[in-house]
């Protein structure tokens, strides 16, 4: 099928436009151009150092860390085996979409995130409003992460002090990995954090099925589980399952920063692929385990549903994981405002002044903000169900029918064009507007409710450690 885009690039050309900017020039061999960081020096941060297994790890941890924690729950939801087909369609979705990047990117190697994918297809009003979705969008996400780790130390410490200092304290510590510059030198950090949320998991998966019965259930006496292969779900209850669900795959637009940092960008749909199909592999092993030990007992996040020793073991081995969970989404958005800022300039690649300013100036404002919002939803569920259904649409799904539109149908002769992609790619985007529509729904009824048993800046437990007062 034909394709060209609006500056006239097929894709062979646009292959060769990348791998033009992102050459070693025979006059300055030490110098590679990008059309992103332009001139990468050896004196300077090295912006194109992620190899294949930092891609790898990277895509991973930036799925499994949050949204594992949810799936047990949604088992409980709605069963046990619409709960799989639920994951299972889901990767096939996200790995569809997630494979619009690599060609986007080649045919326009000067994207490096979601402002310059809305400059591409809707000009300058694009770009202002597709950055605000990304920002805010990983801004939430960063404030989950911050909300989960003070949640683990809850549950560690049995809820040693006001949870208020608890998420000040993740705040400090994730802002001080977030500044680490390069994502080339993060990814040693996503290894450390992909140990971390499986030794938890599985500590998790062993626990519940060795101990007589869940935290959650009856302590003494006869107890059901009630596991049910099949759950008749409220209409709340099952949308908020599918965009619990969609929050588990929610790393897509992570794969903008990654790819524009690999050494061979052409490699990413491969990484891209492994990545999901393991990471669909791991909820549905960890899920289903879980929900038939626990059966109706699961917790939400689901490291409590072990019970209160095992639970503070679960949560202090995943407390690495949730910090590098943090680092990797508010690194992202604050590289993202950094180039935004710099983009054009020699300090955007040298160690200038300016240029360290501007950078710990982005990181500080990122988990600042994340920090103000992890302290305003304090419960893990709420924001995960906010973020879920308003912003992880529109970054997973709704962009890439877009993203197709300009790059096979908008700029293509019409004799040229494929109306069975079409039809995919408005099923896509229908199911996406879905998503957002159902899910908000779902999601302010979930926060008015938790709104009224934990307030804003609250000292409250928000692990369940110890008994409400």
């Amino acid at each position: 099928m034909g394709k060209s885009s609006s500056d006239g690039m097929s894709p062979s050309d646009g292959q060769k436009a990348y791998q033009a900017d992102v050459k070693v020039t025979e006059d300055q061999p030490g110098v590679i151009q990008d059309a992103v960081f332009g001139e990468i020096t050896e004196g300077g941060p090295n912006f194109r150092g992620v190899g294949l297994g930092g891609t790898f790890v990277l895509m991973t941890k930036a799925n499994v860390g949050l949204g594992i924690l949810q799936i047990p729950f949604v088992f409980m939801t709605i069963g046990l085996i619409p709960g799989i087909i639920l994951l299972v369609a889901m990767a096939i979705l996200v790995m569809w979409t997630a494979t619009y990047i690599q060609g986007f990117k080649l045919n326009h190697p000067q994207v490096y995130g979601y402002a310059d994918i809305g400059e591409v297809l809707f000009g300058r009003v694009g770009r202002e409003v597709f950055s605000a979705v990304f920002v805010i969008n990983f801004v939430f996400v960063s404030a989950s992460a911050i909300v989960a780790v003070s949640t683990a130390l809850n549950a560690v410490s049995m809820h040693g002090t006001c949870t208020a200092v608890f998420i000040a304290a993740s705040a400090v510590v994730g802002w001080m990995l977030t500044s680490i510059k390069t994502l080339g030198n993060i990814t040693w950090l996503g290894w450390v954090g992909m140990v971390s949320i499986l030794a938890s998991v599985l500590t998790l998966t062993v626990a519940v099925g060795v101990n007589d019965r869940p935290a959650a259930a009856p302590q003494t006496g006869p107890w059901d589980k009630d596991f049910k292969l099949f759950e008749s779900a409220t209409a709340v209850g099952g949308i908020s399952a599918i965009t619990n669900v969609l929050y588990a795959y929610a790393a897509t637009p992570t794969y903008w920063g990654i790819i524009s940092e690999m050494r061979d960008p052409r490699m990413h749909n491969r990484m891209m692929a492994i990545s999901v199909t393991l990471c669909a592999a791991l909820y549905i092993v960890i899920g289903s385990v879980v929900y038939w030990f626990c059966g109706k007992h699961v917790s939400s996040p689901a490291l409590g549903s072990a019970g209160v020793l095992l639970k503070r073991i679960c949560y202090g081995l995943a407390i690495p994981a949730l910090l590098v969970s943090l680092c990797i989404y508010a690194h992202m958005a604050a590289k993202f405002l950094f180039v935004r800022i710099l983009q054009g300039t020699k300090h955007i690649s040298q160690p200038t002044k300016r240029h360290w300013i501007t950078w710990f100036g982005c990181t500080t404002t990122v988990v600042g903000v994340a920090y103000i919002l992890g302290s305003a939803i304090p419960t893990f569920g709420a924001i995960v169900g906010l973020i879920g259904s308003l912003f992880t649409p529109q970054t997973t799904i709704i962009v890439f029918p877009l993203i197709w539109w300009h790059d096979h149908w908008r700029y293509t002769p019409k004799d040229q064009r494929s109306y069975r992609m079409l039809a995919v790619n408005v099923f896509i985007l229908v199911a996406g507007i879905f998503f957002v529509v159902g899910g908000m729904y779902a999601a302010v009824t979930d926060l008015i409710k938790t709104g009224s048993t934990n307030g804003p800046w609250t000292c409250a437990d928000n692990s369940g450690s110890v008994p409400a007062a």
